[in-house]
């Protein structure tokens, strides 16, 4: 089974990846656009004939973010029976902890170097002005993404006797961070790519139909 991978993009304090075995039933991707709206009687703004005038009537359209989630199960079960002595004292509890720090305000201190706010600053609240969240690489298959944690949800299902828990299901968020990033560029150009196999696989299919009709 392959793993995934889940790391911090900064220079940070303790560094913070998280491996896990990756192969959802599911993965939901979501993509959605507001379009404006007018009071004006008799808007027709959507109004067109010609390719050349779809860029008129998409003004005012704006593009949200990617947002996606996954389910994964953390489970140190195997390693627990292969004498692993972190994984018999502490389970999955340190996969939990990283997660956890993946989604805590961190503080910028000298060269950039970077930690959990709350050890810093002491602040009450999460995300003051000074503070930012993490960006991290979601690694997965041949995709390498920039993205916000923006949702861990986490059923613990298995319990060691001193109630640590060595299995876990932890539901995670994603908004993907788009723009001039090199990640980014690169999971696009991977995206036209994919795009342009499939239109030179629907023109292929469509010959080959037409050919069969016209024997």
């Amino acid at each position: 089974m392959l793993k995934g991978f889940l790391l911090e993009y900064a220079l940070s304090l303790p560094p913070l990846v998280l491996a896990f075995e990756f192969n959802p039933q599911t993965l939901s991707r979501t993509r959605t656009i507001t379009l404006p709206t007018s009071s004006v009687p008799g808007f027709r703004g959507y109004d067109f004939t010609l390719p050349t005038e779809t860029a008129r009537v998409a003004q005012g359209v704006s593009v949200q973010a990617e947002e996606f989630s996954m389910e994964i199960l953390l489970d140190a079960t195997d390693r627990m029976n292969d004498g692993d002595a972190i994984a018999t004292t502490f389970g999955v509890e340190p996969e939990l902890d990283t997660l956890r720090s993946m989604v805590e305000p961190k503080s910028q201190g000298p060269a950039g170097l970077q930690t959990l706010a709350s050890l810093g600053l002491g602040e009450q609240r999460a995300f003051q002005r000074d503070q930012h969240a993490s960006v991290l690489l979601l690694v997965w298959g041949t995709h390498i993404l920039p993205v916000f944690l923006t949702s861990v949800h986490v059923d613990e299902k298995a319990h060691l006797p001193t109630l640590i828990p060595y299995r876990a299901n932890a539901t995670l968020s994603f908004r993907v961070i788009e723009g001039n990033n090199p990640f980014y560029t690169v999971e696009k150009v991977r995206q036209l790519v994919g795009a342009g196999l499939n239109l030179a696989s629907t023109i292929s299919g469509s010959v080959s139909v037409s050919l069969g009709v016209s024997f």
